[in-house]
């Protein structure tokens, strides 16, 4: 139980402690690296624990037990988010090390990186209303900032834009959670969901609004997408990696899913709400996506249309629907983190963004190449790479309920994805070497290590789904059909 405050406590004694770094650059590069792959190891060391204490630990800080005082929630939920968040850190710090050479202030970018992570961290274990608020806030002020750190007109306007939209969902949430407060008396998650259990009040129904519009924003669900186009590519590599990774799905998705299912409580217009808000997303993002001629733009582009998958399964409701929705989030940090990578490693060689400049980069860059396209496969759900298996399961979820024109609808998303993605390697990667390549040379070999890391995790995840299910995945399902019991087992426990 004592190693659940260390997801928040380490990254935060570390972002303190790289600031006063200033050049040390090969001191920030380890202090960041050790961080993140502790981090990493310590989700996972976390599994059979979880496992031997019924699925759930509850921290009290200052021994102030729920529904009192701070406390933090570990369970098969949380457990899959913190294993997904901190895995993925782990990997874009590593290839940071060579990519941010470029930039000044390396030392500073890492303390935001981590100051960023332990904002996530906490959003996924926090159990109180007001402490979730607290992280959101900590995870996105880093963000507007690394969005904005490489200082030029396009980043500036692009970090302006996403914290003018990430301020009004945090007010809109700030508000619901005022709201909830005055209605129960409380801001633990558990009690609440304990007070409001059959509870059909106006205001509570106002208050799941303002979370669903406050939270989609952050999760740049359609129609509240407007600053993702313009951040993601904007930032640097590692950044937009970490943003469309896992950052949208910490402050966004995790936080739908645990207040609808386990708050709340699912009912048939909040599915409804779900899988007409994934269908939108999915359909818009992937045909906004297959206009764009800029790599980082089209990914970013990407990443609305394969969170709508996300929430179409959520939506779905069944166990099919769920696993398929969970695992989908999985894959999409490791497919969507490493094709921003990628990006990152042809920017960094070649100065472009540019499909229509590029053009047979796999003969100068083969490790980029052969890892872009491993993320292309499986992003467009190619067998056996693991986006296959995600997106089949979300299409079971949807047969099982009887829907089948959103089954149709998936199914032609996924080749519409199938088909941008086929656009990006044979306007960068494939055809004849343009002749103003043929001097540039593959990446630093510690930017190719995290693609090919990440590129092999594509594969396994493909390969061994089925112990990944029985491991992380159906732990995390159980806590969502669990639902409302969510309240007994934390003040329980």
């Amino acid at each position: 139980m004592n190693i659940i405050p260390l997801f928040v406590a380490v990254p935060l004694g570390a972002a303190f402690i790289l600031v006063l770094m200033g050049k040390r650059e090969i001191a920030s590069d380890v202090i960041v690296n050790l961080a993140t792959l502790c981090l990493a190891i310590l989700s996972l060391v976390l599994i059979p624990f979880l496992k031997n204490n019924n699925g759930v630990f509850v921290y009290a800080m200052g021994m102030w037990f729920p529904p009192k005082g701070i406390n933090l929630v570990l369970d098969g939920l949380s457990l899959f988010m913190l294993i997904v968040v901190n895995t993925v850190a782990f990997f874009i710090s590593l290839y940071s090390i060579g990519y941010m050479k470029r930039f000044t202030a390396k030392s500073r970018f890492y303390s935001l990186f981590m100051l960023m992570l332990a904002g996530m961290n906490g959003v996924v274990l926090t159990g109180d209303f007001f402490n979730l608020f607290v992280f959101l806030e900590i995870a996105s002020i880093a963000s507007y900032a690394l969005v904005a750190f490489g200082v030029e007109a396009e980043e500036l306007e692009a970090a302006f834009k996403y914290m003018v939209m990430s301020s009004i969902a945090s007010v809109l949430i700030l508000f619901s959670v005022g709201l909830l407060y005055g209605l129960t008396g409380s801001l633990n998650m558990a009690d609440v969901a304990g007070i409001i259990q059959g509870e059909n009040n106006l205001l509570l129904s106002f208050s799941l609004i303002l979370f669903l519009v406050g939270f989609g924003l952050k999760a740049a669900i359609i129609p509240f997408h407007a600053w993702l186009p313009d951040a993601h590519p904007s930032a640097p590599a590692p950044i937009s990696a970490m943003l469309s990774g896992v950052l949208i799905k910490a402050l966004g998705v995790y936080t739908i899913i645990r207040i609808f299912f386990n708050v709340y409580g699912m009912t048939t217009q909040l599915s409804w709400t779900l899988m007409i808000l994934g269908v939108i997303s999915m359909i818009s993002g992937g045909l906004l996506a297959i206009r764009q001629e800029d790599f980082k733009r089209l990914l970013a582009y990407s990443s609305i249309s394969q969170i709508g998958y996300i929430l179409v399964g959520l939506g779905c409701g069944n166990y099919w629907g769920l696993i398929g929705a969970l695992f989908h989030l999985l894959n999409h940090a490791t497919f969507k983190s490493l094709l921003f990578l990628n990006s990152g490693a042809v920017e960094y060689s070649t100065g472009t963004r540019k499909l229509e400049e590029m053009g047979g980069l796999s003969k100068v860059m083969p490790v980029t190449g052969a890892t872009s396209t491993i993320g292309s496969l499986s992003i467009s759900g190619i067998p056996p790479f693991n986006g296959f298996w995600s997106k089949l399961f979300i299409i079971f979820g949807l047969v099982q309920a009887g829907h089948f024109i959103i089954t149709a609808l998936t199914v032609l998303v996924s080749v519409l994805t199938l088909a941008y993605y086929l656009k990006v390697q044979r306007f960068a990667f494939f055809g004849r070497l343009r002749e103003k390549w043929a001097q540039i040379k593959e990446v630093p070999k510690v930017m190719c290590v995290s693609m090919i890391v990440l590129a092999i995790i594509c594969i396994g995840t493909g390969i061994l789904f089925y112990p990944l299910m029985k491991t992380i995945l159906e732990p995390a399902v159980a806590v969502l059909q669990e639902g409302t019991k969510y309240s007994i087992l934390i003040l329980g426990g």
